[in-house]
């Protein structure tokens, strides 16, 4: 299959490359079907998360963990039933970011990640109970964002993306 993207052309990709999201993102019901491509092949802490059903459809999605190391989202029962998962350390997660034309003024949902299974590639946005996370944290305030240290180790938050045509 191939789709035309704003930011990286044509790609061809398989259905084994997809991201599926039952239940669509909040806002985007229909669309379940999403590509995700690294924004960069040296770091996987952001990448864009491209709708194959309306391709003018893209988020940017953060790895939570390189923002905050500490981060451990806890699903109910039911959501980890929906993804097929004993527990929520099983899941990748990734916030959506919203960009603004000011990059300080940049946000990100910490309240309603994204949980993925990388290994049915099925995803979930949840609604985290837990107080700490709020829907709009600007990256600003995320003093170690550019720190390397947190790039070290982010593999219990990664559900794998690509970057090349195939």
């Amino acid at each position: 299959m191939i789709i035309q993207t704003d930011f990286y052309g044509k790609i061809e990709y398989t259905a084994e490359d997809l991201i599926t999201i039952p239940d669509g993102l909040f806002g985007f019901p229909k669309l379940r079907s999403y590509l995700p491509l690294q924004l960069s092949e040296d770091d996987d802490s952001m990448m864009l998360f491209q709708s194959t059903e309306q391709p003018e459809v893209a988020f940017v999605l953060i790895n939570p963990c390189h923002l905050d190391p500490k981060y451990r989202p806890e699903l109910t029962t039911e959501e980890l039933l929906a993804l097929n998962a004993l527990d929520s350390g099983e899941l990748s997660y990734y916030v959506i970011c919203v960009t603004r034309d000011n990059y300080l003024e940049n946000t990100v949902n910490l309240k309603c990640p994204l949980a993925i299974n990388p290994q049915t590639r099925q995803g979930l946005q949840v609604i985290l109970a837990d107080e700490r996370y709020g829907y709009r944290h600007n990256l600003s305030s995320f003093p170690g964002i550019t720190d390397p240290a947190n790039s070290n180790d982010r593999s219990d938050c990664n559900a794998g993306s690509q970057t090349q045509e195939k």
